[in-house]
C-alpha cells in the first residue's frame, strides 16, 4: 500500500516550468531516493511535498488524505517528520532538551495538559538511544560533532512518530563512515516502524547503497525510476546525470 502518493505535481516560477506532471509513490517501510542534476526540479518537488512551496496543480496524499499545500506545521500534525540539509537545532540547549521541545509539541497537540516533564525526559532518552547518542544527552548541541548533530536532528524528526520521514541531503557534510551509519539507521527505522522515507541526495554511494527505489528527474520531469541497479544501468540516466565515470565507480 502506498503511504505517500504524488499525482501530477506542477510548479512554475514566472514563465519557467520547474516541475511538470511529476507522479510517484512511497510505500510504508520503503526508502526512496529522489535524485537529479542541478536544476532538475527535484528540490522544488521535495519542497512541494514538505510544505515550503504550494504546487500550481496536482495532489499530495498521505495514507489517502489530501495534504497538498499544507504548511510545515500542518504536516507535522499529520505525521510528517523532516530533517534538513543544514542541521536545525538549538545550539545553546542540551541534546535532550532539543528532543524534549519536539516531544512537547507532539504532546501539546494531543492533550491540553501535555505530558509531565519527567516522562518527556524518558521519551527523549529513548529516542536518543534509538539514534545512538544517549550518552550525549546532557551535552549542548553547540559542542557536538557534525555527525552527532545529524543524529540529534533525526531524533527530533522521530519525536512525532512520523508515518512519513523526509530527509533533505541527510549526509551532507558528513564523513563517509558517518554517512553509511546514518542511512543504515534510517533504513532500519523504516523497516521496523513502517515509516515511509523519501530523501534527496547527491552522494551516489548513499543512494545506491541504501535506497530501495530511485526516482531520477531532469528538466522538471521524471526520466527514470526503479531499483538502484536498473537506474545505475539506465542509458538515459547515465548520459544525463551519472556519467560513465560515475557509473564505473560503482
Amino acid at each position: 500500500m502506498s503511504r505517500l502518493s504524488i499525482t501530477r505535481l506542477v510548479k512554475s516560477f514566472g514563465g519557467v516550468k520547474a516541475v511538470t506532471g511529476v507522479s510517484f509513490t512511497v510505500g510504508a517501510g520503503e526508502v526512496v531516493a529522489l535524485i537529479g542534476p542541478n536544476g532538475a526540479g527535484k528540490t522544488t518537488t521535495f519542497n512541494m511535498i514538505n510544505g515550503q512551496i504550494r504546487p500550481d496543480s496536482g495532489r499530495v496524499t498521505l495514507d489517502g488524505k489530501d495534504i497538498t499545500g499544507l504548511p510545515p506545521r500542518g504536516l507535522w500534525r499529520e505525521g510528517v517528520g523532516r530533517t534538513f540539509q543544514i542541521t536545525a537545532t538549538f545550539p545553546s540547549m542540551t541534546v535532550a532538551e532539543n528532543v524534549e521541545v519536539a516531544l512537547l509539541s507532539r504532546a501539546a497537540r494531543r492533550s491540553i495538559l501535555g505530558r509531565r516533564s519527567r516522562s518527556r525526559r524518558a521519551d527523549a532518552e529513548t529516542l536518543l538511544g534509538l539514534v545512538g547518542i544517549a550518552d550525549q544527552a546532557d551535552r549542548t548541541c553547540g559542542v557536538l560533532a557534525y555527525g552527532d548533530l545529524k543524529r540529534v536532528e533525526l531524533a527530533i524528526a522521530l519525536a512525532n512518530e512520523p508515518r512519513l520521514l523526509l530527509m533533505d541531503e541527510p549526509t551532507a557534510g558528513m564523513a563517509p563512515k558517518e554517512r553509511g551509519a546514518l542511512m543504515e539507521l534510517a533504513t532500519r527505522i523504516a523497516r521496523e516502524k513502517g515509516t515511509a522515507v523519501l530523501f534527496t541526495e547527491h552522494d551516489m554511494d548513499v543512494v545506491f547503497g541504501h535506497a530501495q527505489h530511485v526516482i531520477v528527474m531532469n528538466s522538471g520531469e521524471i526520466i527514470a525510476q526503479g531499483s538502484p541497479e536498473s537506474i545505475r544501468q539506465d542509458p538515459t540516466v547515465r548520459t544525463v546525470y551519472l556519467g560513465t565515470a560515475a557509473v564505473a565507480g560503482h
